[in-house]
């Protein structure tokens, strides 16, 4: 961090006050919708994803997304692939010690699958559910919350991270989002006065039409952020061309009961552990679906986003 600091002026450079952390799947995308314009945010982008595949880019690279940030308005940034790596943990803590970090939680087995169904958008994998939680540490290390959190907590000290629940988001929107301006210090937006705040967004139901050609599009994607062609990826998204190569495949089939309950057990120790650091009841987020619903309901893991 030394090669990156030493021309470094605080006057001229601004970084962000708060990041929201993820994991990934968890409202992220919503509150980075709702928050756009009330707080100073990433400039083209929702993530930079600096502090985990982008750090060695410098501080230069990371502080012009905020140049444009109103001076009246804390900035900062929501992404999510943070949540689990102790590298950009340290790196954050590094760069912003006085940093606010917001946690956001989901029923972890919903999270999970909602996860899979994103990797498999980007062909990213292409193995079964279950089996990708099995293989793939970053799915099942992601839906296990409690050792995150409370690193994140030792890391900056509890006041200064704020755990929110995808729950909350779902039957409370303005509560939740009420809790997020009070702890990044601004004033209340009102939901109803947000275009998207009641709407879900960014959700994953089918997969794409071509594994080849949706791996190669979300590689251009990235390309293009990272040199910062903004105009070009706003261009492509108007014209549905991200949309094209990630979608048109068959739909996801819905979750198992039988999954769904062999997973909900492997989670339960750290459901069990987030109960008693936030002192709240996540028995839902224990019981298998078949147990809490009649047989003849709708599962409603495939419409999440």
């Amino acid at each position: 961090m030394e090669s990156f600091a030493k021309d470094y002026s605080a006057a001229d450079r601004r970084l962000p006050d708060f990041i929201a952390i993820g994991p990934p799947r968890t409202g992220t995308t919503w509150l980075d919708r709702v928050l756009r314009g009330h707080v100073g945010l990433p400039e083209g982008r929702k993530e930079t994803d600096f502090f985990k595949r982008n750090y060695e880019r410098g501080i230069d690279w990371y502080a012009a997304y905020f140049r444009n940030c109103p001076p009246n308005l804390p900035c900062g940034e929501i992404c999510p692939t943070y949540f689990a790596l102790e590298e950009s943990r340290r790196r954050i803590s590094s760069l912003l010690p006085q940093c606010r970090i917001i946690i956001t939680l989901r029923d972890p087995v919903d999270r999970a699958y909602s996860y899979y169904r994103l990797l498999h958008r980007h062909a990213w994998i292409k193995t079964g559910f279950e089996d990708a939680v099995m293989r793939r540490r970053d799915i099942r290390d992601e839906s296990r919350y409690a050792v995150y959190i409370r690193a994140w907590q030792e890391t900056f000290g509890a006041e200064r991270v704020h755990v929110g629940l995808y729950d909350d988001l779902k039957a409370r929107p303005q509560a939740f989002l009420d809790a997020i301006t009070d702890f990044i210090g601004i004033p209340s937006i009102p939901v109803a006065d947000s275009p998207i705040a009641e709407e879900r967004v960014n959700a994953v139901n089918e997969a794409p039409r071509s594994r080849e050609l949706a791996r190669r599009a979300r590689q251009l994607h990235l390309w293009l952020e990272d040199n910062k062609f903004n105009g070009t990826v706003r261009l492509l998204t108007d014209l549905g061309v991200w949309r094209f190569f990630s979608t048109g495949g068959p739909k996801f089939e819905l979750l198992t009961d039988e999954i769904d309950a062999r997973l909900r057990e492997l989670f339960r120790p750290d459901v069990e552990e987030v109960e008693k650091m936030l002192g709240r009841d996540l028995t839902a987020w224990k019981t298998p679906r078949s147990k809490r619903r009649p047989p003849n309901e709708t599962h409603d893991s495939n419409t999440h986003p």
